[in-house]
């Protein structure tokens, strides 16, 4: 077996070498967040309790048109109103997480609203009216409660005009649609937070999608990404996510109290091109992950691909942003989500059935098939990342990126994701930074 691409030395240059473990990072038994569990917490970003504001004495919902209400001190506390922009598989479950805190933490309205793009099941139904009659989405998540305090709403004006949260949740090539649709009928305090794994590639170059809610709503915006496949969350098993922030730290807390549960816990890190870049990137890096399962290649290949995907990811983000912290791969939206994408995400599901068939089954073919309404990302953001790629002159640096797509649109069979090539990386393009600024 033989590699498509060169198995970079540490020696090779700067941006490529070894990552250096954070040894001094201590590890505290937490046990009131999951008793089974043992977290890292980081040490450059410590965190208040994501809980610890006063609890309702009981369960009865707050009235949702109340505007404040009065804290222990006998203050008046203003309270946030959220509304999820995206009703998917993992737009549902992050709903679910939202209105169990909504619930209990004083400085949120009770009721959630969840922008749904409105479909006809197959019993004649409208998809809005199902999840309000039955409190699940019968399509992208069924059997899951998602709270009684969850609304849907087909109308995306109505769903945010009270809002001063926004958590944009949808497959991320409808992004600029959907922004473009909410000029001037957003709040002016309004918050935004994208759990959106993509980017836009335009003429100027790469856009990240917290780039352009901001530009084009003009609000800021954080991002939540990591090791989140959304049915084990919606089901309450154990994980972690990264919150990237920009400046206000304030934002970054309420995101993790809105967020955060006794089964997921969230993490603020200083770094959103970073954060965001990760939960991006490693859906290729899955692609190919699935291509070698679907050639039987065997767990040492996977590993193989799955290091050198994440060098290829941390070298494009800092190309890309030199403000991104090498730590930041160390997160839950790094090596954490690259890890589990590889093993269970959809993008290595399609791509192992692509593999599978010698790729003469198309990726759209076999999304419609397998995955039920929901879409890939790998494929599209493969493409996306080839065309900065070779506008730039990058081609050579990053071997797998490159080859994921050409396997994708189908100029090299499955097998090519470890196949030699004579091609060595330019390393020289890196010698001198002014080269790719």
């Amino acid at each position: 077996m033989r590699f498509h691409f060169p198995l970079y030395s540490s020696s090779s240059f700067s941006l490529f070498s070894d990552f250096t473990f954070i040894s001094s990072l201590p590890l505290i038994f937490s046990s009131s967040h999951f008793s089974p569990f043992i977290s890292m917490a980081p040490a450059f970003e410590p965190l208040s309790p994501p809980h610890q504001e006063a609890e309702p004495q009981t369960a009865t919902p707050h009235h949702a048109d109340t505007v404040n209400n009065f804290g222990n001190d006998g203050q008046v506390v203003s309270k946030s109103k959220v509304t999820v922009v995206g009703s998917g598989n993992w737009g549902s479950v992050a709903a679910k997480l939202i209105a169990s805190n909504t619930l209990k933490l004083n400085s949120f309205h009770d009721e959630v609203r969840m922008w749904v793009f409105e479909e006809t099941l197959q019993t004649g139904e409208k998809l809005t009216d199902v999840i309000n009659k039955t409190n699940e989405n019968a399509k992208y998540l069924p059997g899951i409660k998602l709270g009684k305090n969850v609304i849907a709403d087909p109308d995306l004006d109505n769903a945010v005009k009270d809002a001063n949260m926004l958590v944009f949740v949808t497959p991320h090539q409808f992004m600029e649609g959907i922004c473009k649709r909410l000029v001037g009928k957003v709040r002016g305090d309004v918050e935004a937070i994208s759990l959106i794994k993509g980017m836009e590639v335009k003429m100027e170059g790469p856009c990240m999608i917290s780039n352009l809610i901001s530009e084009q709503l003009g609000i800021n915006c954080s991002v939540l990404m990591g090791a989140n496949i959304a049915n084990e969350i919606a089901v309450e098993k154990f994980s972690e996510a990264t919150v990237g922030y920009r400046d206000n730290r304030e934002i970054a807390e309420q995101w993790v109290k809105l967020f955060s549960t006794p089964y997921f816990m969230v993490t603020p890190v200083q770094d959103v091109e970073g954060v965001e870049l990760c939960g991006t990137l490693k859906n290729v890096v899955a692609i190919a992950a699935g291509f070698v399962d679907g050639l039987e290649m065997g767990n040492n290949t996977k590993a193989a691909i799955m290091r050198i995907g994440l060098r290829e990811m941390r070298a494009f983000s800092k190309l890309l942003f030199s403000s991104v912290r090498d730590s930041t791969f160390f997160e839950s939206c790094g090596v954490a989500d690259v890890i589990t994408t590889c093993l269970g995400g959809r993008n290595r599901k399609v791509a192992e059935a692509f593999a599978r068939n010698g790729g003469k089954r198309s990726f759209d073919d076999l999304e419609a098939e397998m995955l039920q309404g929901q879409k890939l990302q790998g494929v599209s953001t493969a493409r996306e990342v080839y065309e900065v790629l070779s506008h730039r002159g990058w081609l050579e640096l990053f071997p797998l990126f490159a080859t994921v797509h050409e396997i994708c649109v189908g100029r090299l069979p499955p097998s090519a994701i470890v196949e030699y090539s004579e091609k060595k990386p330019r390393l020289s393009l890196l010698e001198d930074p002014a080269c790719y600024q």
